[in-house]
């Protein structure tokens, strides 16, 4: 019988986020790839595109013109998943049959005027004014008395489905918890409940001693690929200081949130030497006017490519039908992006 290795032996993980289990399966990743291969568009975008609905001074779709902004900018979604409007409705009462309408107010935050830039190419001021901009949106949003949750947001990249290149993120704000959002506070209460400390604090903590798992860190946060991450590179930003939201930063953490936002996306850049497609999200306290002690601000990032700018990782079979499965170990893609560096790239040739 040989001794467990859990970089060569297949297991399970548990992730007491969700209250669910992945299966690592680190001796797959030696399999040769003969599955699809992403085309990537590397081409140099102008600073300005005069065919860009997002662009600063541009006619949207809907014939609504965007101001000639300089800084952040933010408008409600033309295509809004969510409507404001309420509706009268009367439940059917079946059990297996349930539906409810749902109401809810969806924008669109450009990051900057620049259409040739994403986060990991912006100054370090221009990141720090979409985080401001990010807590702003949580309070105004978050004061309509019918939103109970404010989900921030971003998709980059064609292969998450983003339609516009434009650095631009979204808000989704609604009455319900997401469910992704709701069984994470559950889990989030129940270990708060009973050990009076935040779930998200004493990992942190664990992994900070460990760092095995750790990608970088400053004085106000940490990056770590979470011990049962499922993306081969997902990572998640974890404050330091145990808080609920993004208006209880204060300005040193803003600024240290901003400082590595810019340090984990120039990493994933420099992995395959390009734009690196992800989806990202910031986990937070419902905005529901009840006290929420259990949550623990933090942000995850879900990138889809596995071993090149060109392969990505599907979930399918297994993963639709068992539960979610990864080949790298988080060990194994932890330590590939710690040693990546922090200067982006393309600033080689400048």
């Amino acid at each position: 019988m040989h001794p467990f290795k859990p970089n060569e032996h297949p297991h399970r993980r548990y992730n007491p986020l969700l209250d669910e289990w992945i299966l690592v399966s680190p001796h797959r990743a030696a399999r040769p790839w003969q599955g699809q291969n992403e085309t990537i568009a590397e081409v140099d975008r102008p600073e300005h595109d005069e065919n860009c609905y997002l662009c600063s001074g541009n006619l949207r779709s809907n014939g609504i013109k965007n101001d000639v902004y300089t800084d952040c900018y933010v408008f409600e979604n033309d295509f809004s998943a969510l409507l404001k409007d309420s509706v009268s409705f009367k439940s059917l009462d079946k059990t297996l049959f349930q539906l409810k309408p749902e109401r809810g107010i969806t924008k669109v935050i450009c990051f900057s005027p620049k259409h040739n830039l994403t986060l990991p190419e912006m100054e370090l001021s221009a990141i720090e004014n979409v985080v401001a901009t990010w807590a702003a949106q949580y309070i105004e949003l978050g004061s309509h008395d019918y939103i109970n949750y404010v989900q921030i947001f971003e998709n980059k990249g064609s292969v998450m489905g983003c339609s516009n290149p434009h650095p631009h993120g979204q808000i989704w704000a609604q009455s319900s918890l997401p469910t992704q959002v709701e069984k994470t506070q559950k889990s989030l209460r129940s270990y708060y409940e009973k050990n009076k400390t935040s779930l998200l604090k004493d990992y942190l903590d664990e992994e900070l001693k460990q760092h095995e798992r750790v990608v970088l860190e400053n004085d106000h946060f940490a990056v770590a690929v979470p011990f049962w991450a499922t993306w081969p590179y997902e990572t998640i930003i974890i404050s330091k200081r145990h808080f609920g939201n993004i208006i209880a930063m204060t300005q040193e953490e803003s600024k240290a949130f901003a400082a590595i936002l810019k340090g984990i996306t120039v990493k994933y850049d420099n992995l395959f030497e390009t734009s690196f497609p992800y989806s990202s999200g910031i986990h937070q306290a419902p905005t529901d006017r009840v006290a929420h002690p259990e949550w623990h601000f933090h942000m995850h990032f879900y990138p889809p490519l596995l071993r090149s700018a060109t392969i990505k990782k599907f979930m399918v079979g297994y993963e639709m039908l068992g539960e979610a499965q990864r080949d790298l170990s988080p060990e194994q893609s932890a330590k590939i992006l710690r040693d990546l560096p922090i200067v982006h790239y393309k600033t080689k040739n400048r």
